[in-house]
């Protein structure tokens, strides 16, 4: 009996549209001789089955998550994969939901999610673990007037970014150069969410590197360079192209160890599960910054991830199936 394997995908953030294509993706990698394989949108506050080529709706039973399947049997996945960039896969809402049901899920927890959702708090709990963060501070929403941007500008400096502190995909993000952008990016980056995170801006190499492990596995995948002529990694670069993404990234072997060792710390510091990815700024002298840790990595074809598998000599066929029968055995 093949198990069933349900793709979480959508959401209610900006990110939705790449969540699906996300899931697209991840649909291609697993194995069709091992599992069947359904899509599983949430969105707008539906729940509903994809089934088949048409991808026919059908709803989504959340006492159990079971639905019926285009014969009309009723059926629940053994596994769900979970591919929401944003809320709720990427906050700890959705993993509290499967935990109560008893539902095994590919993310981290509840607690690892929240955490690494918010980067402000993220940023604060690493540095307590020795890690080299940015200077940012927290601007909270109905309290952006108490600040003024002369205070902003003497605690973290300029250039600085200002971003929503809970979000992904660069979805109002800003460099801000001047003391008069400042302003205009707050209040863009409100929109997108209740709190904003300035942040000190670092001048480096960008980089990103992924990570899982298992009861049997540790994996430190290559890492991956970003080069673009934007003026940081935005959506542009992301999703359309204006970016070079060099993997294995061109640094020394040293470095290379440094960062790949780093990361399976972060990744234990954490106890985070699945696939993470965690972005770094390489500064002058070679120091190793953190940017950010993403708990739900893109999963296109050409997504960092599958780039990084495919350096390494691995199959992510292969690896999708260790995450997923690690959790089943």
């Amino acid at each position: 009996m093949k198990k069933i394997v349900a793709i979480i995908c959508g959401g209610d953030s900006s990110e939705h549209d790449v969540s699906m294509r996300s899931a697209a993706g991840i649909a291609s990698f697993l194995d069709k001789e091992r599992y069947n394989i359904y899509k599983v949108e949430i969105h707008a506050g539906k729940w509903e089955a994809l089934l088949g080529e048409e991808e026919k709706r059908t709803p989504v039973d959340r006492n159990d998550f079971s639905f019926l399947n285009e014969k009309g049997n009723r059926i629940r996945p053994d596994f769900c994969y979970i591919t929401i960039h944003g809320a709720p896969g990427e906050n700890g809402i959705l993993q509290g939901y499967f935990d109560l049901i008893n539902m095994p899920y590919s993310t981290c927890n509840v607690l690892v999610e929240a955490m690494t959702y918010d980067k402000f708090v993220l940023n604060n709990y690493m540095r307590g673990m020795g890690v080299s963060v940015a200077d940012s501070l927290t601007i909270k929403v109905g309290h952006d007037q108490e600040v003024s941007d002369q205070e902003i500008i003497d605690r973290i400096g300029l250039p600085c970014f200002v971003k929503p502190a809970r979000g992904g995909s660069s979805f109002g993000t800003t460099k801000v150069k001047t003391a008069e952008a400042l302003r205009p990016a707050i209040d863009l980056a409100l929109k997108e969410g209740e709190d904003v995170m300035v942040e000190a801006f670092m001048q480096g190499t960008e980089i990103t590197c992924g990570c899982y492990k298992t009861k049997k596995n540790s994996v430190v995948f290559p890492i991956t360079e970003v080069v673009t002529t934007n003026e940081f990694f935005d959506y542009d670069a992301k999703y359309n192209g204006q970016v070079d993404e060099i993997t294995p990234a061109r640094i020394s072997q040293n470095l290379t160890e440094r960062v790949q060792k780093l990361t399976s710390l972060i990744y234990d510091i954490l106890g985070c599960h699945g696939i993470i990815r965690v972005d770094y700024i390489i500064t002058a002298g070679d120091k190793i910054n953190m940017l950010e840790i993403n708990t739900t990595p893109g999963m296109t074809a050409t997504s960092f991830i599958p780039q990084q598998v495919r350096a390494a000599g691995l199959d992510i066929k292969d690896v999708l199936t260790d995450i997923i029968e690690d959790k089943l055995s």
